[in-house]
């Protein structure tokens, strides 16, 4: 039974599933926009933020925090000389998640991230 177990699955097993949210985060803070279901999105505004509160440090451990969890370096360096000093006043919600129409192909509710 999955009582109490509350981790976002997606129906990927680990490395799939870790290897998709990094896709998708490195886009939502490259283009400060995605289109994506509601379950990816709601998934990856949780480590978005994460990443945005850790980037507002700007310390040399915050960087290579970041770099451990996402490889690009153009992200990081986005997230620490962009995105940490933009939020820098603004203690969370950093992204806003609004439904879409559902997809045409499969019916699946289409989402858009966004960074506020």
């Amino acid at each position: 039974m999955r009582h109490q177990k509350n981790k976002l699955t997606l129906d990927r097993a680990s490395a799939p599933r870790k290897a998709l949210m990094r896709g998708l985060a490195e886009s939502l803070i490259l283009f400060e926009k995605i289109t994506t279901t509601k379950a990816k999105g709601r998934a990856t505004r949780s480590q978005v933020e994460r990443y945005i509160t850790k980037a507002k440090q700007n310390t040399l451990a915050a960087r290579r925090h970041l770099l451990s969890k996402l490889p690009a370096k153009n992200v990081v360096k986005k997230l620490l000389e962009v995105l940490g000093p933009r939020y820098a006043e603004r203690k969370g919600g950093y992204t806003r998640v609004t439904l879409l129409n559902h997809r045409v192909g499969d019916g699946a509710e289409e989402v858009l991230v966004e960074l506020i």
